[in-house]
């Protein structure tokens, strides 16, 4: 298997000014391609240190990317320390720099002197035309210490090794257009293997006691299987690889099945988000949704409508926040928002039984809690209650996150509450 090593250009990745999706991007596909990414690195714009990283990671690894520093001002020197380091002479391309003129033209503006510099590219090397933008993509198969590369090269260099060397393009629109239409089926030929993965996702249990029932799973070289936590839920990550495609499609399939059968009704898609088999089994059961919220203040209703075909099966959504609007809309009673509050489980009660009797729905969904403190409660930050309901059929859920962050604290019930109605239809 081809190991390869993705170094990040930009200072502006260093002082959290930009998120850094390449690298992200990059892993994912590299993996599904078969190529092992074995370190992500980040370095500033400092053609010291960028040398002396890039020199490691060749010495090192099979196949070497470098993100970013193509650009036309001065502190863009990726490809200058590349061709540098390999011993390589800068030369002008003449179709990159048509590229450049007629990038230019077209927006009538005038093309300075700075920007000729992205037409020129290493000598020998491949030219990965860009058409997103005027930085070209360069693709370079080198010995990895040719005699006049330098001590540090030849400390680190395997004589005779042939490596691999690409430079991208930083912002994400040109790199991820080049890498899918010019770089992916050139490294595709490099790779003697596939790498498939999927995500055993879960709900209703902690990564601690999802890995306990799993452990004589996590110990499996091929497929991999690794435990994994995100906000209110845990997943598994099964990670196969083969010769083909469909050999480790068949590899991951296994696994998956014996873990589901550890797992039950925790485990509820593989791969799927959860609104997704919400709508799934909202279609497939022939039913309607109507959802009350009050502390997550719509985005029950957002992550389902953001799926396409949500409008068939979800009609209704109340967002009742203050308690009169509970009362009007929903026929939540003074007296159990006097006795209990309206952050209480009777209210969440009453809040899913007045959305299923107003809309007509075939099931109702209703959340209300203590999103963050608040100076006119006892009640602690992270206090929040769910109901689901049929009519007859009845499942509620009380949660204490005893985290302030309201952020947070919306998140896990968003998940929550939606897992809610999932268990109610299964």
């Amino acid at each position: 298997m081809q190991v390869c090593e993705i170094i990040n250009v930009g200072t502006e990745l260093l002082l959290g000014e930009i998120l850094n999706t390449n690298a992200q991007f990059l892993c994912r596909e590299l993996a599904a391609m078969g190529i092992s990414v074995q370190r992500v690195n980040t370095v500033g714009d400092n053609p010291q240190r960028l040398r002396e990283d890039f020199m490691l990671a060749l010495g090192r690894s099979d196949i070497v990317i470098l993100t970013g520093g193509l650009g036309p001002t001065q502190d863009d020197l990726t490809k200058e320390v590349v061709a540098e380091a390999l011993g390589l002479l800068l030369q002008e391309d003449a179709k990159q720099m048509q590229c450049i003129e007629d990038f230019f033209r077209v927006r009538c503006q005038p093309c300075v002197q700075s920007n000729r510099k992205q037409a020129m590219v290493p000598q020998g090397c491949t030219v990965l035309y860009n058409e997103n933008g005027t930085a070209p993509g360069i693709y370079i198969e080198t010995l990895q210490a040719p005699p006049h590369a330098g001590e540090l090269a030849r400390d680190c260099a395997t004589e005779g090794a042939t490596k691999i060397v690409v430079l991208l393009p930083g912002p994400p629109r040109e790199l991820q257009h080049m890498f899918a239409n010019m770089l992916a089926p050139m490294l595709q030929q490099c790779s003697d293997g596939v790498i498939v993965s999927h995500h055993l996702r879960t709900m209703g249990i902690g990564e601690g006691r999802m890995a306990e029932l799993c452990d004589s799973f996590l110990s499996s070289t091929n497929p991999t299987v690794a435990p994994y936590a995100k906000e209110g839920e845990a997943y598994l990550r099964i990670s196969a690889a083969a010769a083909t495609q469909a050999q480790a499609e068949d590899m991951c399939d296994c696994t998956i099945k014996k873990l589901q059968h550890v797992l039950g009704n925790y485990a509820y898609s593989v791969d799927k988000p959860l609104e997704q088999v919400v709508l799934e089994l909202l279609h497939a059961q022939h039913k309607t949704l109507a959802i009350a919220e009050s502390c997550t203040g719509g985005s029950i209703c957002k992550r389902l409508t953001d799926l396409p075909g949500a409008s068939q099966v979800f009609g209704w959504g109340f967002i009742t926040y203050a308690n009169e609007a509970k009362q009007n809309l929903l026929n939540v009673s003074c007296e159990t928002i006097s006795r209990f509050g309206a952050v209480s489980a009777e209210c969440a009660q009453e809040m899913a039984l007045g959305a299923l009797v107003r809309s007509g729905a075939s099931l109702a969904l209703a959340v209300t809690g203590m999103a963050s403190p608040a100076d006119d409660t006892d009640k602690p930050a992270g206090l929040i209650f769910l109901h689901a309901t049929d009519g007859s059929q009845h499942k509620s859920l009380k949660l204490e996150t005893g985290r302030s962050d309201r952020a947070y604290n919306r998140s896990v019930a968003t998940k929550h509450a939606l897992d809610l109605v999932r268990q109610l239809m299964i």
